[in-house]
C-alpha cells in the first residue's frame, strides 16, 4: 500500500507542475515557475521512492502517466477553459482502462 500512496503524491505533484507550467506562460512568471521545477522534483522522487518499495516499472510508470493525463484534462477543462468532448473523454476512459488491466495482470501472476 506504500507504494500505492507514494504513486498518488507523485501525481498530485506532477498534476500541479503540468498545470503551473501553463500559468507561467513560457516561464515569464516567477510564482508558476517555481512550482514547475518544485513540483516535478517531487513527482520524480516520489515516483522513485515507489520503485524502491517494490512495485514494477512498467505498472508504476502506467499509473503514473495515465492519471496525471486524466487529471491534467479534467483541471484543463474545468478551471483553464479548454475544450472537452465525449470522444476525449472516452479516450482518457480508456486510459484508464489499460492501467486498470496492466494492474490486474500484475496481481495474476
Amino acid at each position: 500500500m506504500g507504494a500505492y500512496l507514494l504513486i498518488a503524491g507523485a501525481i498530485l505533484a506532477e498534476v500541479t507542475a503540468t498545470v503551473s507550467l501553463k500559468l507561467s506562460e513560457g516561464f515569464s512568471k516567477p510564482v508558476p515557475s517555481i512550482v514547475v521545477v518544485v513540483g516535478y522534483g517531487i513527482a520524480f522522487v516520489l515516483l522513485s521512492r515507489a520503485l524502491k518499495a517494490g512495485m514494477p516499472v512498467g505498472v508504476a510508470y502506467a499509473i503514473w502517466s495515465a492519471i496525471g493525463v486524466a487529471l491534467v484534462a479534467i483541471v484543463g477543462a474545468a478551471f483553464l477553459n479548454e475544450s472537452m468532448n465525449l470522444t476525449m473523454v472516452g479516450g482518457l476512459a480508456l486510459l484508464i482502462g489499460g492501467v486498470v488491466l496492466l494492474e490486474l495482470g500484475r496481481a495474476a501472476q
